[in-house]
């Protein structure tokens, strides 16, 4: 006999859907959740028919910032974002990883000009989109996922 895992829907908030498999909680910890006035549902290694496996995030009550979805998307570059109203999908998208990132991660080379006190905004080119590969624009340090993923 089959059972099925029923997950409540949410009335208002943000669904982040097609996360690769086991990647869930490193985006929570990105975007500092929980707090004590956020409901958070986690779903993680859950069967796909088009990846296999995915984790699901749904956090009620809160729609992401620019801030958190240009993170977001270095971390779940194929994730897909839903931002939800009374129970309804109002606004659905794929996210898309730019061919340059700018100003949302720093440089791991601790000489880069962008780690002095120069004001300089740190610009990435994107190598490879999977696997995830940057490159600084100015001292050509490549950064991995691994990289990334540690300075959230």
């Amino acid at each position: 006999m089959a059972t099925e895992l029923k997950v409540k829907p949410i009335k208002n908030g943000t669904v982040i859907d097609h996360i690769k498999q086991n990647r869930a909680l490193n985006i929570l910890s990105m975007l500092n959740l929980p707090d004590s006035e956020t409901s958070i549902m986690v779903a993680i290694n859950v069967e796909s028919p088009d990846m296999q496996h995915k984790d699901i995030i749904k956090i009620e009550g809160r729609e992401l910032s620019q801030e958190e979805v240009d993170k977001l998307v270095l971390l779940a570059p194929k994730a897909t974002l839903n931002i939800i109203r009374d129970y309804e999908i109002v606004r659905k998208s794929q996210l898309q990883l730019n061919d340059e990132i700018t100003g949302v991660v720093e440089c791991s080379n601790p000489n880069c000009i962008t780690n002095t006190n120069e004001p300089i905004e740190n610009k990435f080119k994107v190598v490879s989109k999977e696997p995830l590969l940057l490159k600084c624009h100015f001292c050509e340090r490549d950064m991995d996922y691994e990289d990334i993923e540690s300075q959230f």
